[in-house]
């Protein structure tokens, strides 16, 4: 589905909801003492910081109706689908798969994100 089978207002919640939901797993790590990853916010862009150093930068792209992840491994590029879910515009991954995969691959232990 295209950028343009949503409304900008649609974009936005959904955008923020998905950086809302990285977030709150962030904080629940944090909370049960699984990981120190520092996250900070601004806007539409969120910047995660694993104990080695590396980060991950997860950005809204409001213009293309885009969530990126920029990773050690690379860049990704993800758009919302009819589904609700946000896929890679390359290879259809989901969002929260890939950014698990990247941040287990960069922490060096299994981490896992969801939507919810």
């Amino acid at each position: 589905m295209s950028a343009s089978a949503f409304s900008d207002a649609e974009y936005h919640q959904r955008a923020a909801a998905a950086l809302a939901a990285v977030e709150r797993q962030v904080d629940r790590w944090l909370d049960e003492d699984v990981i120190d990853i520092d996250s900070h916010r601004t806007g539409g862009l969120l910047e995660l910081s694993l104990p080695d150093g590396s980060k991950l930068i997860v950005n809204t792209q409001p213009p293309l109706h885009e969530i990126w992840l920029a990773a050690r491994a690379g860049g990704f590029h993800f758009r919302l689908q009819a589904d609700g879910s946000w896929r890679d515009t390359r290879d259809g991954a989901d969002f929260f798969e890939r950014l698990s995969q990247q941040a287990s691959a960069q922490a060096g232990r299994p981490l896992v994100f969801a939507a919810g």
